[in-house]
Formats: structure tokens, C-alpha cells, sequence
């Protein structure tokens, strides 16, 4: 696992841009850069406004390939999360909460479905699932 931290500017400000490369991961590399950079854009760690390391510099901080970055940021783009900017660099977009609401949900019907499958082979009950579930809420909703 490698850990490393950058500077995003949102208007005149720099912030730590926080991204956790784990090589042992089933997703690729530039899918976890931009499935970091998305949570923190959709948890407000980093604002609208912000303007992103450029793609060479993210690259050279992350010991990763440029096309691995300008994959990551190419996938961000294309899903309204961030825009390129000529002159300024890759801004973060103002975010819709509905669409991020379904975006959520969808993920969220996704890891169930993968969860129920695996309990499907597991031979698991339903009954012993929803128990998981509840102890999982509860466990979450103490922190």
C-alpha cells in the first residue's frame, strides 16, 4: 500500500488531496485515484473551485504512469465531476445532489447484489443476512 498526499488549489487556498494506492486492490490504479478524488469531491473535502494538480504532476507525486492519471481524470470528466479548464488546469464542478443520490444508490444496489450472491454460495439465510446488516447499521450509526 502506498499513501500519498498532494495540494489542490480552490481559490487561493491549497488543500491536501489524499489518495491510498493499494497494489494488492482488483481495481486498477487510475480507478482507485478516481474513486478518491470522487469520494472527497462528493464529501466536500474538496470544494467546488478547486483546481487539480495537473495530470504530469499528479503522475510524478503518485509514481504512476501519465496515462494512468490522465485515465483517471478523463473517467472523472466524463462523469461531471470535474471539468479542464484551458489556461487553468482541471476544476471540480458544482455537484447535483440528486444525481449524486442516484449515483449512491445505484453502488449501494450493486454491493447488496454482490453481497447477496456471495451469501447465495455461502449458503447463508436471508434471516442470518438481515442480521448482519442490522449489526452493521448499529455498529455504523455509534461512530
Amino acid at each position: 500500500m502506498y499513501i500519498y498526499s498532494t495540494c489542490a488549489k480552490p481559490i487561493g487556498v491549497y488543500i491536501k488531496l489524499k489518495i491510498i494506492i493499494k497494489a494488492s486492490s482488483e481495481l486498477p490504479i487510475y480507478a482507485q485515484i478516481e474513486e478518491q478524488i470522487k469520494s472527497q469531491i462528493l464529501s466536500g473535502e474538496i470544494p467546488e473551485g478547486t483546481v487539480l494538480p495537473s495530470i504530469r504532476k499528479l503522475a510524478s507525486e503518485l509514481k504512476v504512469s501519465v496515462i494512468t492519471t490522465t485515465r483517471a481524470f478523463s473517467d472523472l470528466e466524463a462523469n461531471g465531476f470535474v471539468a479542464a479548464v484551458q489556461g487553468k488546469g482541471t476544476v471540480v464542478l458544482p455537484q447535483d445532489n440528486t444525481l449524486l443520490h442516484e449515483q449512491y444508490l445505484k453502488r449501494i444496489e450493486e454491493l447488496f447484489t454482490e453481497a447477496i450472491s456471495a451469501a447465495r454460495t455461502a449458503r447463508i439465510s436471508d434471516d442470518e443476512m438481515k442480521e448482519i446488516l442490522d449489526l452493521l447499521l448499529q455498529d455504523n450509526a455509534e461512530k
